[in-house]
């Protein structure tokens, strides 16, 4: 079920004099539109969009009500301005009940590695994946706990558990965390290759 919802007008006029009219009004100009093609113009409300959008991700499914009738859609992108960074224009795609989808969803990893604790180094590389299921069985997120992770130790994406009716898009060889030990600084290299070469100096003014 959509967390957000979000009341309309379907919007008649599509040029610059209508959309700024709109934005005076304190709405904003935004368009429906599916795999299908089609696009329906619409306005939201300005204060309600922004209140909404904090809870809105990349995989959330917010509730696009347009007289009488309801829309299930991502919102897939937002125009702003350089300067206030004041939303101009929203992007809605809607998603149809029933027919699968493919979407990037979120990587979240909690806890604190135990090869952390030993002096090893925590890395990163993937921080979202492609899955592939019906609207209704989308994650927000991926949840993955790191806590017993050692050095040497990795955690692939088929090590982390999907929901049952979750298909995993991205390769499942993809490396989420991995914790390698510290290598030595920089600095102390640094030190010791200056060292090597004066003493190098100092042999060759010997010989001299």
């Amino acid at each position: 079920m959509a967390s957000v919802v979000l009341t309309a007008n379907k919007r008649t006029g599509n040029g610059s004099a209508d959309a700024r009219r709109i934005r005076r009004a304190g709405r904003i100009p935004a368009v429906i539109y599916g795999r299908t093609g089609q696009a329906l113009s619409i306005d939201v409300d300005a204060q309600q969009f922004s209140a909404g959008a904090k809870n809105i991700s990349a995989t959330s499914i917010v509730q696009v009500e347009v007289d009488g009738k309801s829309y299930d859609a991502f919102v897939k992108n937002t125009q702003r301005t350089i300067t206030d960074g004041r939303i101009l224009h929203v992007d809605f795609y809607e998603v149809e009940k029933g027919v699968s989808l493919r979407a990037k969803v979120h990587i979240h990893v909690y806890g604190n590695p135990v090869g952390v604790r030993e002096g090893g180094i925590l890395e990163l590389p993937l921080h979202e994946i492609e899955v592939e299921c019906l609207p209704k069985d989308l994650p927000e997120r991926v949840t993955v706990d790191i806590s017993d992770l050692r050095v040497n130790q990795s955690i692939h994406i088929r090590d982390v558990p999907m929901g049952d009716n979750v298909r995993l898009v991205s390769s499942d060889d993809q490396v989420v965390a991995l914790v390698k030990f510290a290598k030595e600084g920089a600095s102390s290299r640094a030190a010791d290759e200056t060292s090597a070469t004066e003493a190098a100096s100092a042999e060759t003014s010997d010989k001299k």
